[in-house]
């Protein structure tokens, strides 16, 4: 079996490109961290807008890079494939952000540091797995990074129980739940954005290993 490496070298757009997306995505994670960790809380989501903006005109280039490019190292269906998963990270960051400022004044007391934490544990692991797409003979490399972001979608999916279980415990105003039930739950699909990106990664170092 020909080296793939050989046709889809280091110095490859598409690996620039990807790269970039998944930094960017990350870039979005931290700035939502920053935003529930700040007092007080800034009064503009522009950091948010760009963020999802670059990375969508990140998205877009990919999507030219492979119609002008004849030959390509990965299938075409995995890089366009990638490519929209990580796009997806930063939107629904976004989409948390709007939420977020909108219901400031009722969940300005809501502690989302747990949640913070695994989300940024996802991204972060994302981020690596995209770049061991340069050495796809890694594959014991990619399983163990693609095994640690499940723990932490795992992870997610038990702490998402027990935030529910004292939301739903009667103490909190009806209105309040159903906010913060809403902002839990996006929050659970960034992360899960997350695993499907890195699955994405895993299935393409599994086929071309």
């Amino acid at each position: 079996m020909f080296s793939l490496q050989q046709l889809f070298g280091k110095g490859d757009r598409f690996f620039e490109l990807l790269e970039a997306s998944a930094e960017e995505a990350l870039t979005s994670v931290q700035l939502l961290i920053r935003l529930l960790n700040t007092t007080p809380k800034p009064t503009t989501l522009d950091d948010f807008v760009f963020s999802r903006r670059k990375d969508k005109r990140l998205t877009e280039q990919i999507s030219e890079e492979l119609v002008k490019t004849f030959v390509t190292g990965l299938e075409r269906e995995d890089i366009e494939t990638l490519s929209n998963a990580l796009y997806k990270i930063p939107k629904t960051v976004e989409k948390f952000a709007e939420r977020y400022e909108l219901s400031l004044a009722i969940v300005s007391t809501t502690d989302f540091s747990k949640q913070a934490d695994l989300m940024g544990k996802a991204a972060e692991a994302v981020v690596a797995l995209v770049r061991q797409l340069r050495d796809l003979q890694q594959l014991e490399r990619t399983k163990e990074l693609n095994d640690r972001l499940q723990y932490v979608e795992g992870e997610a999916d038990k702490l998402m129980l027990v935030l529910l279980k004292d939301l739903y415990s009667g103490k909190h105003d009806p209105l309040k739940v159903i906010i913060v039930r809403d902002l839990y739950e996006l929050i659970e699909k960034v992360i899960d954005r997350c695993r499907d990106a890195g699955n994405v990664v895993s299935h393409i170092v599994l086929k071309n290993s």
